[in-house]
């Protein structure tokens, strides 16, 4: 039977990297799950396709091939723009829900991470971890982040970005972001990513009786 691991949380709180560490480290498939509906929105884009056509959206995310996610490509601004006009249409997020589920069944296990694997997309999964971080903690990491790759940033208006997109979260009607009742909360605004593993591979192996 596979094993499933749902990792949510808010933006910036290291979820993405955790997942793709404990992917690696126990030989499971990942999927970041933000990347379907960029991936949803590159294909509307690429075929010169309108971005407000709700049964179109669906029928391209329908068809997604979810192997072979490149996460450079889909990161690009312009389609975290179009992205951001798909992912609030309730028949895209149906689509994708069924195409995240079927990918959580390939063997021997998975990793997927976004904001609602543990609530709505996999409910069952035997490990659910909520990974977050203080607003300010994720700000200055996005800030960082981008200076880090030699471009240039305002902490400020970061920390307004991550606000907006938490209330945004949180509020919407359609899967909100919040934790499953099961899930074990790991809050790395005082971790670096190598605690946030250990404590996460600790929580696995009890479950996987290693």
């Amino acid at each position: 039977m596979t094993f499933i691991i749902a990792i949510d949380g808010p933006a910036a709180a290291g979820k993405g990297t955790l997942s793709r560490r404990i992917a690696g480290d126990y030989g499971f498939h990942h999927l970041d799950t933000g990347l379907t509906y960029r991936a949803t929105a590159k294909a509307l884009l690429d075929a010169g396709l309108p971005l407000d056509d709700e049964a179109l959206a669906a029928r391209m995310a329908a068809n997604l091939d979810l192997s072979g996610l490149d996460r450079d490509v889909l990161s690009r601004h312009e389609i975290g723009e179009a992205a951001s006009k798909v992912a609030v249409m309730s028949p895209v997020r149906r689509a994708l829900v069924e195409a995240q589920r079927a990918f959580s069944r390939r063997d021997p296990g998975t990793v997927l991470d976004g904001r609602d694997i543990g609530t709505v997309v996999c409910p069952d999964a035997p490990v659910k971890l909520y990974v977050t971080a203080a607003p300010e903690v994720r700000a200055r990491r996005r800030f960082d982040e981008i200076v880090g790759r030699g471009g240039e940033a305002d902490f400020d208006a970061i920390f307004r970005d991550v606000q907006i997109r938490d209330a945004r979260d949180a509020g919407r009607a359609d899967s909100p972001l919040r934790p499953a009742d099961d899930a074990h909360l790991l809050d790395t605004s005082e971790m670096g990513i190598e605690a946030a593993f250990q404590a996460a591979r600790s929580i696995i192996d009890r479950v996987l009786d290693r």
